[in-house]
């Protein structure tokens, strides 16, 4: 029983942004989601979101191991600096937790004929590095926090400021991509957020699904989306994929509009507006069709609206996750409103077609220094020349 609850703690944990978003889907676009079983992708190859899963293997294995051991931990008297983050170690006091979860839950994908691909986070944007920088003083508070705990021998306690303390460093994922390719497993490093390249990867039809906990992926546009694929099969839960396109359906909204739906629930990019959780979001843009217009039609006095708050930076990386606009508009000056304007173009041109192929714009040219093959040299040796007469009427040697 406990094993459950505890299942289901650190599950509430993982599920990030977009807040609320899977009951708000579950309540109000439930065809867009439907259940399914592990076994059911035999053959396809799916899009993994690597960090994620890591993180769900440090945390899952340090939740359980502060279960068992906590008496021990708190009369040896370890150290904060090391409960917080230490789990499975080998011999030289190394923590291996991600090498086991990742090799056994990879195992487990490929015995059922799946075919994963692992993609890990490149650089953050920089509207993500104001967030990371709120989750490093929390993880810091909760360090003091779980210090306290130990202290006091509080088991409640110690297994919730521990899991707070959780951190994928690089070390872990440059252990992860080493021991994937010696499985002889696709990795790829994102140039920007993993869940954005995951979705690219299934819009251009790369691969089946993606798979996260992240539900950002969504709002990158991942035509489709598994939720629990990665879970351990004790849990017995069913892998839950969404579809985007049904989504949009459901709710009778453009992609636009899910994208400003999600930024006002809450995502990773900028803070939300104090008071406005799922449900009014969905209202507001229903209401109004654009965080503009919620804008200019929302009371003041009833809410507080961010200073300076970056919510059409925030849409633009989930359109344009590789950061065109951070580029020519952050970093080389460019006008906000143009360089928007013109990746709508670039947008509408791309849907009109795919391009003719670069011979149709030029003639073919026949290469004059290109050796003869075989067959053409031959043909040529055996060809006799026409004869010429001279002037005098014989023949010319």
């Amino acid at each position: 029983m406990f094993v459950y609850s505890l299942n289901l703690e650190v599950g509430k944990l993982w599920t990030r942004w977009v807040k609320g978003l899977t009951k708000l889907l579950a309540d109000y676009a439930p065809k867009a989601m439907k259940e399914q079983k592990f076994e059911s992708y035999f053959g396809r190859k799916v899009a993994i979101d690597a960090s994620m899963s890591i993180y769900q293997f440090l945390v899952r294995t340090l939740a359980l191991f502060r279960f068992l051991f906590y008496i021990v931990l708190i009369y040896l008297e370890i150290v904060v600096g090391r409960t917080g983050t230490e789990t499975l170690t080998n011999e030289a006091g190394e923590v291996t937790s991600h090498l086991q979860g990742m090799f056994s839950r990879t195992i487990r994908l490929l015995e059922a004929g799946i075919k994963p691909v692992y993609v890990f986070d490149g650089q953050p944007p920089d509207l993500k590095k104001q967030e990371l920088a709120k989750r490093y003083i929390r993880r810091d508070d909760a360090t003091k926090d779980l210090a306290t705990a130990v202290e006091e021998g509080n088991k409640e306690e110690i297994e919730k400021f521990s899991k707070r303390t959780v951190k994928v460093t690089k070390q872990h994922n440059e252990d992860c991509k080493r021991l994937l390719r010696l499985m002889g497993v696709p990795v790829i490093e994102a140039p920007c957020e993993a869940e954005a390249q995951c979705a690219a990867l299934c819009k251009g039809d790369k691969v089946y699904a993606v798979a996260s906990e992240d539900m950002d992926s969504l709002t990158f546009g991942a035509p489709k989306f598994l939720r629990h694929l990665m879970d351990p099969s004790s849990k017995k839960i069913p892998v839950m994929e969404f579809e985007v396109g049904k989504v949009l359906l459901e709710l009778g909204f453009t992609m636009d509009q899910f994208i400003d739906l999600c930024i006002l629930c809450g995502c990773d990019y900028c803070d939300s507006i104090k008071g406005i959780g799922g449900q009014t979001a969905l209202k507001l843009i229903r209401q109004h069709g654009s965080i503009e217009n919620v804008l200019e039609n929302l009371s003041k006095d009833r809410y507080h609206i961010p200073e300076n708050w970056p919510y059409q930076e925030a849409r633009q990386l989930f359109k344009d996750p590789l950061g065109l606009v951070a580029f020519l508009v952050n970093e080389n000056g460019f006008n906000h409103d143009r360089v928007v304007k013109a990746t709508e173009k670039i947008k509408a041109a791309k849907d009109k077609g795919s391009q003719g192929r670069m011979e149709s714009f030029f003639k073919p040219v026949i290469n004059t220094s290109e050796p003869l093959k075989r067959k053409d040299a031959a043909a040529k040796a055996t060809k006799v020349p026409p004869t010429k007469k001279s002037k005098t009427g014989a023949k010319k040697k």
